[in-house]
């Protein structure tokens, strides 16, 4: 399932990020987005979301979200 599919205010456990973008994968590491980190959809807003990240919260839209597996 993808952060698109997810639901609001449940916690999920990153299984994997699904992409061959290798800035898009140092993007997400550094926001705190990598396999085995807990991550949180707070709200879907017109195809983006917004998650919850290690107590900070991003927008981000619907190529990443499709990217990050939960």
């Amino acid at each position: 399932m993808t952060l698109l599919e997810a639901a609001e205010g449940v916690e999920y456990i990153v299984k994997d990020i699904v992409t061959n973008d290798e800035e898009l994968n140092a993007f997400l590491f550094s926001l705190g987005c990598y396999s085995g980190e807990p991550i949180t959809v707070i709200a879907h807003k017109r195809g983006s979301c917004v998650v919850s990240i290690k107590d900070a919260r991003y927008n981000i839209d619907k190529d990443l979200a499709e990217a990050i597996s939960v």
